[in-house]
């Protein structure tokens, strides 16, 4: 299943359906078929698998009458993200692709060694943006805005030092997570002040539940900027896959119902070509996750 967050008109942020060329509204979708159903993509990830396998099971059975008062264009919507506003930081894992390891330790003075653990970061609520949005250059903070595409991993269950070999039980779904990056802006090796920046956690425009991507490890990875693209690789070359990382955090910090987990970025940033390439004003980048979509947002300056 596809689930948006959109707003129509004036309408407050609503949890939808993309079913194929409609944004059918939870809530008005499950009193049409007499059942109660969330208006929060929140409220609906806390209900678990059960409710996807309940809303997949509408659908496949659904009665046209009860699209009616419910379902709107997708082009007649502003799509947000998928969690506007998460209840707590989003996870961030570094140098998670072997030639991402190589060009950061070129040209960001970090260590050429392979990770033995994750290397494990956080962005605030705050820096949460939906698709279209406009991520703000600030020249007098940074003069190196760089572009991260990566695969997202929602939670869907408490998950507390978690086996690997389970963890992709506890995933509700997958987006597209763009981690923006002021790559003057680290202190002293921290990187929140680099990456928790307003405006630097583009995502979108979806979430795809997990029954429809049962390997998160075979997914193309793809970015743009003016249309001419830096980063091309797949998941499968994770040095930490969506398993170990689960793993990893959950034997320390509690993991809840759609917390976010950005999983990384393979080579090709900014900072690591030759000459190095950052994002200014009137660029616009795109990060693509196969089987998810295409995340698309301009820079602006502040």
């Amino acid at each position: 299943m596809k689930l948006v967050t959109y707003r129509h008109h004036t309408d407050a942020a609503r949890l939808g359906i993309l079913h194929e060329t409609l944004v059918i509204d939870m809530e008005k979708f499950g009193a049409a078929a007499g059942l109660t159903l969330p208006s929060t993509m929140l409220e609906f990830i806390e209900l678990g698998n059960i409710a996807v396998s309940v809303v997949n099971e509408l659908l496949n059975n659904m009665n046209k009458r009860w699209l009616v008062g419910t379902a709107v264009p997708a082009a007649n919507v502003k799509l947000l993200a998928p969690i506007p506003r998460p209840r707590k930081n989003i996870f961030g894992i570094g140098l998670n692709y072997t030639e991402h390891v190589t060009e950061s330790a070129r040209a960001l003075d970090t260590s050429d060694q392979l990770p033995k653990q994750c290397v494990i970061f956080s962005k605030p609520p705050t820096a949460v943006i939906g698709p279209g949005d406009a991520i703000v250059h600030n020249k007098k903070i940074t003069q190196q805005l760089d572009y991260e595409v990566e695969l997202a991993i929602i939670m869907g269950a408490t998950a507390s030092k978690v086996d690997k070999k389970d963890a992709l039980s506890y995933v509700f779904g997958y987006s597209v997570i763009n981690d923006i990056s002021a790559r003057d802006c680290r202190r002293a090796g921290q990187w929140i002040v680099s990456k928790g920046q307003d405006t630097f956690a583009p995502m979108g425009p979806m979430i795809v539940t997990a029954d429809e991507i049962t390997d998160p490890h075979n997914l193309n990875l793809n970015l743009k900027v003016n249309g001419i693209e830096k980063q091309n690789s797949n998941t499968k070359f994770m040095l930490f896959n969506v398993n170990a990382i689960i793993e990893d955090i959950s034997e320390c910090i509690t993991l809840e119902p759609g917390d976010i987990i950005a999983s990384g970025t393979p080579a090709g940033v900014g900072a690591g070509r030759i000459p190095q390439e950052f994002m200014w004003p009137g660029d616009v980048v795109e990060a693509t996750v196969e089987g998810i979509g295409t995340l698309r947002n301009p820079i602006v300056a502040a």
